[in-house]
Order: C-alpha cells, then sequence, then structure tokens
C-alpha cells in the first residue's frame, strides 16, 4: 500500500506554513492555512482534517498549544485563544473548503492508516530525541498513545527540523526512522525530511 503522496501531509504539512516567509500568504494564521487549502488536492485536506479531529478529541488544549507551537518556525501566540479553538478552526477551514467541491472521495487504504503497531517504536524515538524539550517530548508522547502513532510520528520529525540549535540523529536512530516510516506506508521525502541531522551526513550541494 502506498499514501496519496510521496510528500508530508496532515497537520504535521500545516505546520509547515508558519515560516519566515509565512505571512506573504495572508495576513492571520488561518488567511494562511485557508490560502494552502484552497490550492490543495481534496486528500490533502481530508488528512488534515482527520488529524485535527484527532488532536482536538484526544487532547487537552495546554498538549494542543505545545505540539502546534513546537512544530512550526513562527507559530502565532496563542493569547486570546487556546489550542482547542485553533485546532476547532483549522478543522472549520478544511470543512469550508471540502463544502465547495462535490463528491469528496473519502481517504481509504494505507491512507487512514493509524500505526498502533509502531506505538512503542515512536514513543521510543519520542523519548530519544533529548535536544527536544522535556514539555514537547511529553507532548509527542501523549499523541503517540492517545491520539495515534501515525500523527505523533509525523509531528516529532516537524519538530526536529524546527528544534533546537544542536539537534542531531545518530545513523542509527535514522535507520529506526525509516522503519517506522515504511511501516506507516510514508512516500520517500517524509522521513527523509530529517536526514540532513544525521551525525556526519554532508550537506547537500547549493
Amino acid at each position: 500500500m502506498e499514501r496519496f503522496t510521496a510528500f508530508d501531509f496532515g497537520v504535521s504539512w500545516v505546520l509547515s506554513f508558519f515560516h519566515q516567509d509565512g505571512t506573504h500568504d495572508g495576513d492571520t494564521a488561518a488567511d494562511i492555512v485557508a490560502k494552502h487549502l484552497s490550492e490543495s488536492a481534496d486528500e490533502l485536506v481530508l488528512a488534515v482534517r482527520r488529524d485535527a479531529r484527532t488532536l482536538l478529541d484526544n487532547l487537552p488544549s495546554e498538549t494542543l498549544e505545545v505540539l502546534w507551537t513546537a512544530g512550526a518556525q513562527y507559530m502565532a501566540s496563542f493569547e486570546g485563544t487556546s489550542g482547542s479553538e485553533w485546532t476547532r478552526t483549522v478543522i472549520g477551514l478544511c470543512d469550508a473548503r471540502l463544502a465547495a467541491k462535490a463528491d469528496v472521495r473519502p481517504l481509504t487504504g494505507a491512507d487512514v492508516e493509524d500505526g498502533w503497531g509502531c506505538r512503542d517504536a515512536v514513543v521510543a524515538e519520542i523519548e530519544r530525541a533529548e535536544f527536544l524539550d522535556v514539555e514537547v517530548r511529553e507532548a509527542l508522547v501523549d499523541c503517540a498513545r492517545h491520539c495515534t502513532p501515525d500523527l505523533a510520528f509525523r509531528v516529532l520529525l516537524t519538530t526536529m527540523v524546527n528544534g533546537a540549535s544542536d539537534r542531531s540523529l545518530s545513523p542509527e536512530q535514522y535507520t529506526r526512522m525509516e522503519t517506522i516510516g515504511s511501516a506507516l506506508h510514508y512516500g520517500e521525502f517524509v522521513v527523509d525530511s530529517v536526514e540532513f541531522l544525521v551525525e556526519g551526513e554532508s550537506p547537500s550541494p547549493v
């Protein structure tokens, strides 16, 4: 089985919108998400909604704030709102985008793989990511145990990319992550987003 895309998807994909130049896509966080959703395939929007609903249904607002903030480079402050309210906003944006089209097919097969068979392996990799704050690791473990290991692993990868400046992975860690990604039917450009963190890896030529 293969996922509908070889790239990242779901809430972890949404986190990538919030980077240094992200404000060019909208005045507010909701505007930025709405713009990307309007330009994206139905499957991407469905995956975002599925992830966001899972988060909202299973984690407290404070934990959601930790995950949203840790996974993004430049996430807006939650002052005046909350992790739950923001997650609910993302779901609403997905619903609005999907309502504008007829005959949207639901996700099936590999695209609804939650990865429960990988839970212990995902939790172990989260706990090994000691360059991440303890609060972030605890939130990711909660996500793996109470949401889905698949969602937690993708957010972990995104958080690693945007994490502490002294972050690094051993070749063995990266190999284990590739194994998890294969079990979760990820495309080739999901786990390899953190390959540059592997100790001894040379940066790609510009």
